[in-house]
């Protein structure tokens, strides 16, 4: 990954792989800034004002329609966005008997997924803690078979604009990826379980 995102790999990273990463966990996000790091981060984003990590809503997403409006989100996304580099994701529908059908959804070239994030250090505790949240626009039509939001996905070639290394425009990188980007199968309903 740090080669892939010419990153320099901090040395606390997690443990992979981590084939069931659920919010709280600490995984590997890509910033930006004078350079890109390679850094671990706790998936769910805590706002200046929480007091504690638990004080609040857990944020994991940030839906890109409002997020440069919501007093949680619109200094991060101006100012530390992040590349969030996965395999892929998964997603629930409820069928017609109530039961859960899941998907994992990833690249149809079996490269890595690059989710868009923003990220804030939270001061609050007595050591600071690293947080992000995934950006999410409404699914692509393939997705939305299975969802109605989806992650933004950012391309290789959008990974200097995102990071604010190639002035401003971000924004209008915030919308579904191409139809034909991504492809998905079932899986069984357990790999998108925090138990």
């Amino acid at each position: 990954m740090a080669q892939l995102f010419d990153a320099s790999p901090a040395n606390n990273l997690p443990s992979v792989p981590n084939y069931n990463v659920c919010p709280t966990t600490q995984i590997h996000v890509v910033t930006g800034g004078d350079a890109r790091h390679l850094r671990a981060m706790r998936w769910g984003f805590l706002p200046v004002w929480y007091k504690a990590p638990n004080d609040g809503p857990l944020l994991i997403n940030a839906r890109a329609e409002t997020i440069a409006e919501k007093p949680s989100f619109k200094k991060a996304v101006r100012e530390t966005r992040c590349i969030i580099p996965v395999s892929g994701f998964y997603e629930s529908t409820r069928l017609k008997d109530d039961k859960k059908q899941t998907c994992y959804i990833f690249r149809r070239d079996a490269k890595p997924l690059a989710f868009a994030g923003v990220w804030k250090e939270w001061h609050a505790g007595e050591d600071p803690i690293q947080t992000f949240s995934v950006v999410t626009s409404g699914a692509n039509s393939p997705i939305s078979e299975i969802h109605h939001r989806m992650p933004v996905i950012l391309e290789e070639p959008d990974w200097p604009l995102w990071l604010g290394e190639a002035g401003h425009g971000a924004a209008t990188l915030m919308k579904p990826a191409a139809d034909d980007v991504l492809q998905f199968h079932r899986v069984d309903p357990a790999v998108n379980s925090n138990r």
